[in-house]
């Protein structure tokens, strides 16, 4: 399981993303002229967003096939351009005037070619978005349904093997002095802790909508992933979310996000 598999449906589950896209798209207070760069775009519903706020260039990236395949279906008509690329392959020079990254920098591979890349696709005095999952415990419902699939004797073999796709910083100290290694000016960086309620049912949805994406891709492990493990891994998992729920029946989901808003100086 990847991206790709998940394409169907991130739209319908991914709530927690297009919240925090709406809050980033507020701090940005994108210009009717400008020209944009949605880095990370998956299937293309901020994209389109920010098509509605600029007559400007409108471009979204995505590396998942089924990802961009889904946002172009969704964007006919709309004059938004989809390139198939990662941010680590981003060529771009001088481009954009902003860049908007949307619950996607937390899956970059190489974060600093990422960050570097995105100062060149940017203009002088151009500026980037950023937000995403931070702390290794970014959000503490999801941490303890994982202990549960390490622990649980149908899952823990084939768990031991899984290596974390993900880039995680602990501080807002630290992500602001990634973007100012690049040549960023850094006018906000802020980790927030947001915490809504949902049923278990929800909350499993929730986790469908991207963490469940790295732990069941099997690039992820160094060995096979079978069905039994597939299932048994989602029955663990939401097991422990209905176990995490209160006497009314609702869980409190917390996540941590970093905020990040970088200018070219």
């Amino acid at each position: 399981m990847n991206f790709s598999d998940i394409a169907g449906e991130y739209e319908r589950l991914a709530s927690l993303q297009r919240s925090a896209g709406e809050r980033l798209l507020s701090l940005l207070r994108i210009a009717r002229d400008e020209d944009v760069l949605d880095l990370g775009c998956g299937t293309g519903g901020l994209t389109r967003r920010i098509r509605k706020l600029t007559a400007g260039r409108v471009v979204g990236v995505d590396p998942s096939p089924a990802m961009l395949e889904r946002a172009v279906e969704e964007s006919r008509g709309q004059e938004i351009a989809y390139e198939l690329k990662s941010a680590e392959e981003l060529d771009f020079a001088g481009c954009f005037d902003v860049i908007v990254c949307n619950s996607a920098f937390q899956w970059f591979r190489e974060p600093e070619k990422a960050v570097g890349n995105c100062f060149r696709a940017l203009r002088r005095g151009g500026r980037l978005g950023m937000q995403a999952p931070a702390k290794r415990a970014y959000c503490p419902s999801f941490i303890e349904a994982i202990e549960r699939v390490r622990r649980d004797r149908r899952t823990s073999s084939t768990f031991s093997r899984f290596r974390e796709p993900w880039f995680f910083l602990e501080s807002a100290a630290e992500y602001k002095r990634l973007f100012e290694s690049a040549g960023f000016k850094v006018r906000l960086s802020r980790i927030e802790c947001t915490t809504t309620e949902h049923t278990p049912e929800e909350v499993f949805k929730i986790f469908s909508s991207g963490a469940i994406a790295g732990y069941l891709n099997p690039a992820c492990y160094d060995v096979e992933l079978t069905e039994e493990y597939v299932s048994a891994f989602r029955q663990v998992v939401r097991r422990s979310f209905e176990e995490q729920a209160d006497e009314r029946g609702l869980v409190r989901l917390r996540f941590h996000r970093i905020f990040l808003l970088a200018v070219k100086a």
